[in-house]
């Protein structure tokens, strides 16, 4: 496993780290048992990092960390992230003491004192440059309540906006794959110059890169690649990327097309990822050991060959740029 430095903070973290999102909800069914077997497996294989929010599954993500964190002896960073419990789900709310009250809930959750990293979890556009929500912030690290924060965004114009205004962002999570180029191309300058560390979320596109997919594949209805298609429920680019899901096929055919000897896409989108110095980690989901272990094993594969790292590209430009580029 390689591990890169987060922002300014003092924490070195796994390149392939843990999206915590799927044991929490909204991705289908998983057991407590396979939840924690995907967090265990991933810790045992050098995972030193997890990422969450206090709405995955109403806090159920947060309190099966802390469970598996109470049982191992490593040290593990948690990030989680706050706002979305919001309603109405406005700017003016993310002020102190909505933020303070969200944070005591994850400390409860997460059985901790102190939470590692806390992130804003994709605000409306205008609180980032709301210099109250970063006062805010500013006094929970003052409190002891937070030792670091960043932002989660969808857009590269917020991720722009905020790192200028803010300079105590430490970290900015980022939807970044082989179906999201605009943040390497407008974004990663700024960061790397600015200290800022990337977590690189979405980083299968819901799993479309994982090439298990076909058109007949069938999702539960409480999964939200099945209730999220159009943006019904949240912003439509945390589903597939926002690629449309018969578009995103085709383009996922023509890159198993291209993978060099020994990989699989699996492996070849995750490794793609951390090709990229500007990015700290890939965020992957597992609701399953085998998933977490598969993940993980990216992080020991060769460097991807500059030929089909030109080939992502020009998938990219053939059928992905006008659905995603001008759009986040």
């Amino acid at each position: 496993m390689e591990y890169r430095q987060l922002g300014r903070t003092d924490m070195q973290v796994s390149v392939i780290s843990f999206g915590a999102w799927a044991i929490g909800g909204a991705w289908g069914s998983v057991t407590d048992e396979e939840a924690l077997g995907a967090l265990n497996t991933a810790i045992d294989l050098g995972v030193n990092f997890i990422d969450t929010a206090d709405v995955y599954g109403d806090g159920r993500s947060e309190r099966l960390i802390a469970q598996t964190l109470k049982a191992r002896r490593e040290k593990v960073f948690v990030a989680t992230k706050a706002g979305r419990r919001l309603d109405p789900h406005t700017a003016a709310g993310y002020n102190y003491a909505n933020l303070a009250g969200f944070i005591e809930r994850s400390l409860k959750n997460l059985e901790t004192e102190a939470l590692d990293l806390v992130q804003l979890h994709c605000p409306p556009t205008p609180a980032y440059e709301q210099d109250s929500t970063f006062d805010a912030l500013e006094r929970l690290v003052r409190e002891g309540k937070i030792r670091y924060y960043g932002i989660s965004v969808e857009k590269v114009s917020e991720a722009l906006t905020a790192v200028r205004r803010y300079p105590n962002i430490q970290s900015v999570q980022i939807i970044f794959n082989m179906f999201r180029l605009k943040p390497a191309e407008e974004f990663f300058p700024l960061a790397k110059e600015k200290q800022v560390g990337i977590l690189a979320r979405v980083p299968l596109a819901s799993g479309l890169l994982t090439g298990k997919m076909t058109p007949q594949s069938a999702f539960a209805a409480d999964d939200h690649r099945n209730f999220n298609r159009h943006g019904e429920s949240f912003d439509v680019g945390e589903t597939f990327s926002g690629v449309p899901y018969e578009v995103g096929l085709r383009a996922v055919d023509e890159l198993k097309a291209a993978l060099p000897p020994g990989y699989d896409m699996v492996g070849a989108a995750l490794r793609w990822i951390t090709m990229f110095d500007a990015v700290t980690c890939a965020i992957p989901g597992a609701k399953r050991p085998a998933q977490a272990r598969q993940n993980v094993e990216a992080a020991s594969l060769a460097p991807l060959p500059r030929p089909f790292m030109d080939n992502v590209r020009a998938v990219y430009d053939a059928y992905i740029r006008e659905h995603v580029h001008a759009n986040w």
